[in-house]
């Protein structure tokens, strides 16, 4: 599977009192690149759930080293790092557009459950054929 950036400009909203990004909306950064990932991989989280998957954190990780402020240029890169079995590690590197420096790096972890019944299952093959 390849690995996506989205570009975010960091609204007002998402700032705290000090004028950096709170640190909690970091996750909300890593679920928009796993979604972006999954789309440019031609299999959207809607179709996923539409086939009677769903994905749910089970883990998640951030290692805080740069704040970022409001009005930055955001690339938020994200990329299958691990797919056992039912798990999967979405791994996410957050910079400023053009800079190389690392601001957030983290993964989250998930595995693939029924909507029927919430229990674990295999993943659909669709998804399977995304990563090869």
């Amino acid at each position: 599977m390849k690995k996506v950036v989205t570009e975010y400009r960091v609204p007002y909203a998402d700032t705290d009192q000090m004028g950096v990004v709170y640190y909690g909306n970091y996750m909300a950064y890593f679920e928009r690149a796993r979604n972006e990932l999954m789309r440019a991989c031609g299999y959207t989280y809607r179709e996923c759930e539409a086939e009677g998957f769903m994905l749910p954190v089970l883990h998640a990780e951030a290692d805080y080293r740069s704040p970022a402020k409001y009005d930055d240029l955001l690339e938020i890169s994200a990329w299958v790092q691990l797919q056992k079995g039912i798990r999967l590690e979405i791994a996410c590197e957050v910079r400023r557009k053009g800079e190389e420096k690392v601001l957030v790096s983290g993964f989250t972890r998930h595995a693939f459950v029924s909507t029927r019944d919430f229990r674990p299952c295999p993943p659909p093959q669709r998804f399977l054929e995304t990563l090869k």
